[in-house]
């Protein structure tokens, strides 16, 4: 009996990243993308790809560490209870933390207003052989930044430099660095957590109920949700201007946290395998010399042997 060819990886996970993947080869509207897409899943469904999944992902992982030579950079970005946070640990669950780093970028520190916006994400990066993760990156410079502008005063710019211009010329920045990241060896996946702004009232509802969760909440959640217009458009024009083949931005259907990850998920994996990871391989001299340790260890062994 003949046996049944296996489905190539891209071919069984496309159909959770082609829908959401935009790599600025087309023109781009946040409002033509839902919250609330499933793919055809249900949970049941999600939870065997979820853990297929991760499955891979550990094997790919231990590939990149041995081989040395890619390193894979996350970037994580969404409104406050996009489900960021959950989404990374649900799919690094069981992966090797040495070969795995998550970077949390919070308002800045007098160290990191001392040098330009890029400084303190570019010191995060991942070594060759690393997955870097970063919950919100460098893109806060052109979001939060962008539609709070009394932040922008505080990062010490010289005033001449602070002009309409200075979004333009921060995409056009970000975009230079990611291409030059990409030209090194280092795999850039982005994700925007698609979240509504429905679902985003319930979760923070939710986190007021559960006296867990409540540490999450603050008021000052409620101010930046009051500015839900301007952050979508500040969103829109960041994938819009930053989106590259190099670079891909995945707009993630967010208000089922369990198809976000499997869009998520599915994502890395297949960016992965195109890698063609693999262990290296020991040459003639490096066996000869395995022998030898053998050779020296069984002998160690005997010894004790006799000693007893």
């Amino acid at each position: 009996m003949s046996k049944k060819p296996t489905q190539p990886l891209a071919d069984e996970l496309r159909p959770f990243i082609a829908p959401f993947r935009f790599d600025g080869s087309v023109e781009f509207h946040l409002k033509s993308h839902r919250t609330d897409e499933k793919g055809g899943l249900d949970k049941d469904k999600a939870e065997k790809i979820l853990d297929a999944n991760r499955k891979r992902l550990n094997d790919f992982q231990e590939k990149l560490y041995a081989q040395d030579r890619w390193s894979l950079l996350l970037i994580f970005q969404g409104m406050d209870a996009a489900g960021k946070d959950s989404a990374i640990k649900s799919i690094f669950d069981g992966i090797n933390p040495q070969g795995c780093e998550v970077t949390s970028f919070k308002l800045p520190s007098t160290l990191e207003l001392n040098h330009d916006y890029l400084w303190r994400s570019m010191i995060a990066l991942p070594q060759r052989g690393r997955i870097g993760i970063f919950n919100r990156s460098y893109y806060e410079e052109c979001l939060v930044v962008r539609v709070r502008p009394e932040i922008l005063g505080k990062q010490k710019l010289p005033a001449r430099l602070v002009t309409k211009d200075i979004w333009r010329d921060r995409f056009e920045d970000i975009s230079a660095v990611e291409r030059y990241l990409a030209r090194n060896g280092t795999v850039i996946l982005k994700f925007f957590l698609n979240v509504s702004r429905e679902e985003q009232r319930a979760r923070f509802l939710a986190r007021l109920e559960e006296p867990a969760k409540n540490w999450k909440f603050s008021l000052a959640d409620i101010s930046e949700r009051a500015l839900w217009p301007k952050y979508q458009a500040a969103y829109q024009e960041v994938i819009r201007h930053t989106s590259t083949r190099s670079a891909p931005w995945h707009v993630v259907p967010a208000d089922h946290k369990w198809f976000a990850r499997v869009v998520i998920g599915s994502t890395i994996v297949a960016a992965l395998d195109r890698l063609d990871l693999h262990f290296p391989k020991v040459d003639k001299a490096e066996r000869s010399e395995f022998k030898q340790v053998r050779e020296a260890l069984l002998a160690e062994g005997k010894g004790a042997g006799k000693k007893k």
